[in-house]
C-alpha cells in the first residue's frame, strides 16, 4: 500500500509548471515553482516543519507546548498544521491587513488569533512582533519560533527548494525570483543556487515602499510607505534576509502585483495571491532582456483562496482603485454603490398611481424612478416634473403614471464598461442596467462619483 503517516509527508517536493500565455512574445523559458500545492497551501509550509522540528531537538518545545508567533497568515498555517499533527498549542500575532481568509484558517486550524493595527510602529507595544514575543512571554511551556531570525527558516530552503528546483531544471536555471519578506525563501535557496552555479542570477521582487532594494542598493535603510500586497517587503532588516546572495531587488507597484495574480489565474490556471503577482511581474520583467537560453523559475508563495475577500474581488479592487476603468462593469458599479444606496432595483409599475410612485420616492429619498413591465422599462419618473404637474392639478395623484412619466432612461448590458456609462450619463440623469432581457439596476451621476477611472 502507498500512503502517508501523516499530512506532513506533503510538503515539499512541488512541481514546475511552465508559463504559455502570459509570457507571449518573450523568449526565454518561464517556470512557475508551485508552492500553492503545498498541504497547507503556501511556501511557508516549508519552514513551519523545519523550525519545529529543530526546536524539538534542541528541547525548546516540549509536549504540550504552545507556539506562538507573529505572522502575516501563511506561517502561521505552516506551524499550525505541524501543531494539529504533533499535538501542540498555537497563538498566533497577525495584523489587520491580513485577509480575514488567513485569520479563519487559522482559528479552523485550533489556533488562537490576536489582531493588531497595521499602524502600529516596529518596537511599539502594539507591533505585532512586540504583541507576539509578550504573549510568548507570559505563556508557560511556550516556544516563540521567530521566523525573522530563526537559521531553520532560510535552512528549510537550501535543503529542500534549492535542491529541488536544480533537480528539477537539469541544472538549467539561469534566474531564480523570490519575494523578500523574512528573507528566507530568497537566501536559503539563492545560496545552494550560487553554490552549485554562481552565474545563476537570484532576483527579489518587491513592493514600492519596502526596504529591500534601496538597502541592496546603498546600504540604507529607507523610510517605508503603505503597500497593500501581503507576505513579503519589510520595514527592518531582519536577521534571516542574506542580501549577500541577491544580485537584484526589482520593485512592482501593487497595481500590476494584482494584476498579474489575477491574470495568472484567468489565462494560466493557476490561482494565487498577490506576491506571487509581485513575483510573476519581475519574471516577465527580466524575460524582455534575455534570449531562449535563459530559464527564469518565480515561486508561487501560495494560494489564490486566501484572497477572495481582497484582490480576487472586483469591488476590493475598485475600493482600492486599482482596477482599470474598462474593467469596471455597469454590473460592478451597481453592486458597490455608497452604503445609502439601494442595492435592488426600485421602480414603479404603468398602472401604480402617481401619489404611489411620490411616496415611495419620499420614502427611498429617490429624484427619480424608471418605470417597468414585464422587466422591460417603459418610461421614467422625475420627482420635480411629477410634482409641478401635481401642483396644478391635484387629481393627477390618483392618475396612473403611464399618464405622466417621462421617456424611459438610457439602458446598458450588465457587462458595458465605465466608459460606456458614463457616456450616456452625460445626457441622462441616470441608467437603467439589463441583464440577460430584464431590467435589473440602475446607475445615477451620483453613484459614478465615487467610481474609479475617468470617462474618455
Amino acid at each position: 500500500m502507498n500512503y502517508y503517516d501523516n499530512v506532513l509527508g506533503l510538503i515539499g517536493h512541488t512541481p514546475l509548471i511552465k508559463l504559455s500565455r502570459l509570457n507571449k512574445g518573450l523568449k526565454p523559458l518561464i517556470l512557475a515553482k508551485m508552492e500553492n500545492l503545498n498541504p497547507g497551501f503556501s511556501v511557508k509550509d516549508r519552514i513551519g516543519i523545519s523550525m519545529i522540528e529543530a526546536a524539538e531537538r534542541e528541547g525548546k518545545l516540549k509536549p504540550g507546548g504552545t507556539i506562538v508567533e507573529a505572522t502575516s497568515g501563511n506561517t502561521g498555517i505552516g506551524l499550525a498544521i505541524v501543531a494539529a499533527v504533533k499535538g501542540y498549542k498555537c497563538i498566533f500575532v497577525m495584523t489587520d491587513k491580513s485577509s480575514v481568509e488567513k485569520s479563519r484558517y487559522l482559528r479552523a486550524l485550533g489556533a488562537d488569533v490576536v489582531i493588531t493595527p497595521v499602524s502600529a510602529k516596529p518596537g511599539t507595544p502594539d507591533h505585532y512582533v512586540s504583541t507576539a514575543r509578550r504573549i510568548a512571554a507570559e505563556t508557560s511551556n511556550s516556544f516563540y519560533p521567530d521566523q525573522y531570525s530563526h537559521p531553520a527558516n532560510p535552512l528549510a530552503h537550501y535543503r529542500t527548494t534549492g535542491p529541488e528546483l536544480w533537480e528539477q531544471t537539469e541544472g538549467k536555471i539561469t534566474h531564480f525570483v523570490s519575494g523578500i519578506g523574512t528573507g528566507g525563501t530568497i537566501s536559503g535557496t539563492g545560496k545552494f543556487l550560487k553554490e552549485k552555479d554562481q552565474n545563476i542570477k537570484i532576483i527579489g521582487a518587491d513592493p514600492f515602499g519596502s526596504i529591500y532594494k534601496t538597502y541592496k542598493e546603498t546600504g540604507k535603510i529607507p523610510e517605508t510607505t503603505p503597500y497593500l500586497v501581503e507576505g513579503i517587503g519589510q520595514e527592518v532588516l531582519p536577521g534571516n534576509a542574506h542580501m549577500q546572495y541577491v544580485d537584484e531587488v526589482i520593485n512592482i507597484t501593487d497595481r500590476d502585483s494584482f494584476e498579474i495574480a489575477r491574470q495568472l489565474s484567468r489565462v494560466e490556471g493557476i490561482f494565487c495571491g498577490g506576491s506571487t503577482g509581485t513575483n510573476c511581474a519581475a519574471a516577465l520583467r527580466i524575460a524582455r532582456d534575455l534570449d531562449e537560453s535563459a530559464v527564469i523559475v518565480f515561486i508561487v508563495c501560495d494560494t489564490g483562496e486566501h484572497y477572495l475577500s481582497k484582490f480576487h474581488s472586483d469591488e476590493w479592487m475598485k475600493e482600492k482603485r486599482l482596477l482599470e476603468p474598462q474593467k469596471i462593469t455597469a454590473g460592478l458599479i451597481n453592486e458597490t454603490k455608497g452604503k445609502h444606496a439601494p442595492r435592488v432595483l426600485i421602480a414603479m409599475a404603468p398602472s401604480d398611481s402617481v401619489a404611489a410612485a411620490l411616496a415611495k420616492m419620499n420614502e427611498m429619498g429617490l429624484s427619480q424612478i424608471p418605470v417597468v413591465e414585464d422587466g422591460k422599462s417603459v418610461g421614467a419618473l422625475r420627482d420635480n416634473h411629477l410634482l409641478s404637474k401635481v401642483f396644478a392639478d391635484r387629481d393627477l395623484l390618483e392618475a396612473p403614471v403611464s399618464k405622466l412619466m417621462d421617456k424611459s432612461f438610457p439602458v446598458v448590458d450588465v457587462d458595458d464598461d465605465f466608459n460606456s456609462v458614463s457616456r450616456k450619463l452625460r445626457t441622462s440623469p441616470a441608467v437603467l442596467i439589463e441583464e440577460y432581457g430584464r431590467i435589473t439596476g440602475i446607475i445615477t451621476r451620483h453613484d459614478m462619483l465615487d467610481t474609479t477611472g475617468e470617462g474618455d
